[in-house]
């Protein structure tokens, strides 16, 4: 089952705290399947923000800190919506950027696209803007911080070119925000 929940975080570190903060008490492994999911503007002027989902193994009781959430058909709290559509993309496999998953401890480093996907739960590994994917011997520089997406259906990560001829996931740790170096 896929649990979604929503508490209306504006940032992707805010979400994913909340994410670990609810796999943690609802005793979760850490290496379970959570997301986070981009939650567009609503219809009754609610703000874009980021909602969250985990793979749980049956029904729970969702904690506090999932004040909104869905489950199956139940539904509660102020953006259950959000929390539905977290919870619809997840378990279709057709959207949310993946931060929590078998394997993401292991993935430090420089590793082969290869060993990327032996050693964890990653389908597949795309280059940006590339038609073909990565032979098994390419390197790719981790950087700490893998996150991959939904594609396809499949749990693939968005690599872009690197120094050396190697590959970095698309999503970097800390990236500089718009207009940073001219205010």
């Amino acid at each position: 089952m896929i649990l979604g929940f929503d508490t209306g975080a504006r940032t992707l570190p805010e979400a994913e705290h909340l994410l670990h903060t609810v796999a943690r008490e609802l005793g979760l492994p850490g290496d379970a399947v959570g997301c986070t999911h981009f939650v567009p503007a609503g219809p009754a002027g609610e703000e874009p923000h980021v909602a969250c989902s985990l793979a749980v193994p049956g029904p729970v009781t969702p904690p506090p800190a999932a004040t909104s959430w869905a489950l199956g058909d139940a539904r509660t709290g102020p953006l259950a919506a959000g929390a539905a559509l977290a919870a619809a993309e997840h378990a279709d496999r057709r959207g949310g950027r993946i931060v929590t998953f078998p394997g993401r401890d292991l993935l430090t480093g420089t590793l082969s696209a290869g060993e990327l996907r032996s050693g964890s739960a990653i389908d597949r590994v795309l280059v940006l803007a590339s038609p073909d994917p990565p032979a098994d011997d390419v390197l790719i520089v981790t950087n700490e911080h893998v996150r991959p997406v939904w594609r396809d259906g499949l749990m693939t990560l968005l690599t872009m070119p690197a120094a050396g001829g190697r590959l970095a996931p698309a999503e970097v740790p800390n990236p500089t925000p718009c207009c940073a170096d001219h205010t």
